[in-house]
């Protein structure tokens, strides 16, 4: 059920919208607007204007808003207050998601942002501070508390994502084949890479690569084996762990010290599958990011970012 196609002239000021647009999915969550209870979430595909294109992003804004109104069982209509933080939109993009908002009449007021908002609404105690997303890539975010925003890292899987799963998987990777060259120390990665390729034979890792079967996606799923391992004491991959915890505290840190936030006690929100799904990952990045000169205060885990963009939309109408 498209929003454009549902529109209606009469306004509901007792609902807002929260819209969280990535570069793999999107997420509407339909809500009160005096209490914030979810009413209905729905979902669409991804909406990155840079990376699908606008056409295609706002398609798929139109699927998860519909599909939001209709798992509340509510006609469409526009809502009080709409808050979208969307990746992709930094310093342009903007036009595009408001000219959409307008032709399908959306909200009667509206905040459109880069994505990394929401995790500062969901996830710290006042809406500022550092927030460190490290999933299939990874990147840090600042706010300030007069909401100057900041960023480092977030450059790609060729030319960053340090700390990220596709590094951990890349380099278990890298460390695999060196092993089975027999230049480097023999490590478990290599059987258990074979295994979940379902082959004995190293070199069949070329084509799995270089072919498409392991995608970025694919090697990114590698990493809860290096965790795996590396727990279980492989030294090369308590090493890979090592490395790349230190290098995503030191791009957190960079991020902390460009925007000249208070380096003690500084307010934390953290998202992304790595960091959410590993205790282990999370607490050693912490304890990194102290090694750095950053001293953590408040730490939230931000799991459905879709909420900080209720939590902006209701603060419209507030």
């Amino acid at each position: 059920m498209a929003a454009a196609s549902q529109a209606s002239r009469g306004q509901s000021d007792t609902l807002v919208l929260g819209i969280d647009g990535g570069a793999t999915s999107t997420v509407a969550l339909l809500a009160d607007a005096t209490t914030g209870q979810i009413l209905g979430r729905g979902h669409g595909g991804p909406s990155n204007i840079q990376a699908v294109g606008e056409e295609a992003a706002l398609r798929e804004l139109d699927v998860a808003v519909g599909g939001a109104f209709e798992a509340a069982g509510i006609a469409y209509a526009p809502v009080a207050a709409a808050a979208l933080g969307l990746a992709g939109i930094d310093l342009d993009g903007c036009d595009v998601i408001r000219a959409w908002a307008e032709r399908v009449e959306l909200a009667g007021k509206l905040s459109i942002a880069n994505d990394a908002t929401l995790l500062f609404a969901a996830g710290t105690p006042q809406g500022w501070g550092l927030a460190v997303i490290a999933g299939t890539g990874s990147i840090a975010f600042t706010r300030d508390p007069t909401g100057q925003e900041g960023r480092t890292g977030g450059w790609g899987y060729l030319l960053g994502d340090e700390g990220s799963a596709f590094r951990l998987g890349e380099l278990g990777l890298r460390a695999a084949c060196r092993a089975a060259d027999r230049i480097d120390p023999p490590t478990r990665l290599l059987p258990a890479f074979l295994a979940q390729l379902g082959s004995a034979d190293p070199r069949d890792f070329i084509p799995a690569v270089y072919r498409g079967k392991w995608d970025k996606a694919a090697i990114a799923g590698l990493a809860p084996l290096v965790l795996e391992l590396a727990a279980a004491g492989d030294g090369t991959a308590r090493r890979i762990v090592e490395e790349q915890t230190r290098e995503l505290a030191r791009t957190a840190a960079g991020a902390v010290i460009n925007a000249a936030l208070p380096r003690e006690n500084v307010p934390v929100a953290l998202a992304g599958g790595l960091l959410l799904q590993s205790v282990t990952y999370r607490n050693r990045f912490l304890e990194q990011l102290t090694s750095c000169g950053i001293v953590p205060g408040p730490v939230g885990l931000v799991e459905d970012p879709a909420l900080g963009a209720v939590i902006l939309a209701r603060k419209l109408i507030e």
